[in-house]
């Protein structure tokens, strides 16, 4: 039976990875959803990657494009020094990149450039690494940045009274558009949680896979979910990205 499978931040994971799709035993016939966030951090960012494509070859496959993956295309075109973004996971990345091959840079730099912005299913089910801002809906989003850097969205459904119906008119319009939405982004951990978490019809799958968490897979049609061991724990020799 084919499953509708979303996967949270990876953050450069790749042994994780692996044994996320083990645990959940995804087959050819799943289709898979990717949040975004699957560089920065740990050290097998290009390895992640290679899997994806690899992945692509075989699965039904929506990769979406998550902050780090735009940072990491910035430097790949230009090499300017970001030291921003390398405090927060961007060193891992670079270390890594600089290894590959002119061919293989190409063929990740392609990759890159083509992750969708968000993705919405038949179901009107919205998929979007971080969130979006305008209360006319994703579509009217008017700063495509938005789509990939904006925590509002989750910060607003946690602080909602959860007993405030639909049709009251305080219910907030941006989340009128879709019958569901699933992000990533914000580490739920942020928040004292370590599993995907639901606020009014907001689900997010980011459990601190960049930090001390896990990365996470949800069918999202029965809200069952897989999850990874601690990246920390992977990667004993490894700081991700706990020091900064």
């Amino acid at each position: 039976m084919s499953r509708t499978l979303v996967v949270g931040d990876i953050h450069g994971g790749y042994k994780g990875l692996i044994q996320l799709f083990e645990r959940a035993n995804v087959t050819t016939a799943d289709q898979l959803i990717f949040l975004g966030d699957y560089v920065d951090g740990w050290s097998e960012p290009d390895k992640v990657v290679d899997f994806l494509l690899q992945l692509e070859q075989t699965h039904s496959c929506i990769f979406l494009r998550g902050n780090h993956e735009s940072l990491l295309t910035q430097w790949m075109l230009t090499r300017q020094e970001n030291p921003q973004w390398f405090k927060n996971g961007g060193d891992s990345s670079v270390k890594a990149y600089k290894q590959l091959t002119a061919e293989k840079l190409e063929l990740h730099l392609a990759f890159f450039q083509r992750l969708q912005n968000y993705y919405i299913d038949q179901e009107n089910r919205l998929f979007v690494h971080a969130g979006f801002t305008n209360p006319r809906g994703i579509e009217a989003e008017f700063f495509e940045e938005y789509l990939y850097w904006d925590r509002t969205l989750w910060e607003m459904v946690m602080a909602m009274d959860p007993n405030l119906d639909k049709d009251h008119p305080l219910y907030p319009r941006r989340l009128q558009f879709h019958n569901e939405i699933f992000i990533g982004h914000t580490p739920v951990t942020h928040f004292g949680f370590d599993v995907p978490v639901n606020f009014a019809n907001v689900w997010n799958i980011d459990t601190g896979a960049a930090f001390f968490g896990k990365i996470s897979l949800m069918d999202v049609d029965t809200k069952a979910y897989w999850q990874s061991d601690r990246l920390a724990d992977l990667y004993p020799m490894e700081e991700g990205r706990n020091h900064k």
